[in-house]
């Protein structure tokens, strides 16, 4: 089905012509709907590769970014009086690739994480997985069964939510001798709890000011581009290929951001296991330095975009895609840990819809800058400084709400000490 939208709208312009015009609409709104869920289907593959599944998730991230920058190539290549119908045709016809990938390689059902003993995967695939998390459990021999998570449907550890719904089952369960059985059991995390919880808030008011400033930049960036080269044409399209040049090196800037998430996970974790602080808790405390270094970036491009100066548009460019990579992938592997992993799919998409509806302040937006400023979007840049400093809420809420589990795992850690103290004092007095 994705294939099919994604080989429709590329035959759609393929055969468009002035004429029929008006295909086009249909067949930019396959392409976007197609795209979104090609890289919705795709991300999952991060599961397969254990302690780099961030850095995996980010790498798929930063690909549907630069994709942007085909555009650069075919726009070139029209002005070399290739034809846009044979490209298109062309584009179409690699949709082969992605039918073979689906069927000979990916497996018919979601990725688990964690991935279970001997999963396989693929249709000649019949072996072990040579995944990296089924690897560190062939050399943990050690490890108990019980530490296993057999499937991603019951609860598994990347959920900060699982784990909090779970810390309150077994506190409000002490005393109750039945309560141990049903504590045992995997908890069920509804999704609109995950909707309507202050992390997912936060989280889509990070996406949707960084996204609303992203699309108002591409938005007035010719017109910019004009004032500033002084309605130079040949300046002005040698800065809009630089622009689009640097939009291919998204691919090489989001995993970067997973190296900080997978780094600084590990080092939480090495932390954590000598204080029992849990997994799950530190997965989401390597979110918090990715979100912030997310934030900075997008404030740095905006200080640059407000300089009226033409050469310092280079920085902007570059600035503007290492931010903009940080942003989209930072949103998928955010997603990944904080909840459980069955809704992630539904997640991310709400997500996404929800930022692309803040998205269409961008037009009232330009009306402004075309109308009261007359043209000049300095003023708005100025003001979106300001409301970037909203998006550094979102790291905060994070820290504090790992803080907050932290003291609820130390609580009962605490409860359950003196039990074991008052044991211990019996025994050396009868002894």
């Amino acid at each position: 089905m994705i294939r099919s939208f994604y080989t429709t709208g590329t035959l759609l312009i393929a055969f468009s012509s002035e004429a029929t015009a008006l295909i086009l609409f249909p067949a930019l709104s396959l392409l976007s709907v197609g795209g979104i869920l090609l890289i919705l289907t795709n991300m999952q593959v991060g599961n397969l590769f254990g302690k780099h599944r961030s850095t995996i998730i980010t790498l798929y991230n930063g690909a549907f970014d630069s994709s942007s920058a085909v555009f650069l190539i075919i726009k070139l290549l029209y002005e070399k009086d290739l034809k846009l119908s044979t490209m298109f045709f062309f584009i179409s016809a690699c949709s082969a690739w992605h039918l073979v990938r689906t069927f000979f390689l990916m497996p018919r059902h979601h990725i688990p994480y964690p991935l279970p003993p001997g999963y396989t995967y693929g249709l000649s695939c019949q072996r072990r997985s040579d995944s990296y998390r089924t690897y560190e459990e062939q050399r943990c021999p050690e490890r108990s069964d019980e530490d296993e998570v057999p499937d991603s449907d019951a609860l598994h550890a990347d959920s900060v939510l699982g784990e909090e719904h779970l810390t309150t089952k077994v506190i409000a369960g002490k005393g109750n001798p039945g309560a141990s059985s049903d504590s045992e059991k995997p908890a069920v995390i509804p999704f609109w709890s995950c909707v309507c919880s202050k992390l997912f808030f936060w989280h889509l008011v990070w996406l949707s000011v960084m996204q609303l400033r992203h699309y108002l930049f591409i938005g007035t960036l010719n017109p910019m581009l004009e004032q500033l080269a002084g309605q130079d044409p040949g300046l002005v399209s040698s800065y809009t290929n630089a622009f689009a040049f640097t939009q291919l090196c998204g691919v090489l800037c989001a995993p970067w951001n997973g190296l900080i998430l997978d780094r600084h996970k590990r080092g939480k974790k090495k932390e954590g296991s000598s204080h029992g602080a849990l997994d799950s808790l530190a997965d989401l405390r390597s979110c918090v330095l990715s979100l912030a270094i997310t934030v900075l970036q997008c404030v740095a491009f905006s200080i640059c975009a407000s300089i009226p100066v033409l050469p310092v548009q280079y920085a902007t460019f570059i600035l503007q895609v290492l931010s903009r990579s940080f942003l989209y992938g930072g949103n998928a592997a955010f997603l990944a840990v904080a909840f459980p992993l069955e809704h992630f799919g539904k997640l991310y998409g709400l997500v996404m819809g929800l930022s692309a509806v803040v998205a269409l302040l961008q037009y009232p937006i330009f009306t402004l800058i075309k109308g009261p400023l007359k043209g000049d979007p300095f003023y708005v840049n100025i003001g979106f400084i300001v409301l970037m400093l909203l998006a550094f809420v979102s790291p905060l809420v994070v820290f504090l709400e790992c803080k907050q589990q932290q003291k609820q795992q130390a609580a009962l850690h605490n409860s359950d000490s003196p039990a074991l103290t008052a044991g211990k004092s019996g025994l050396e007095s009868s002894i």
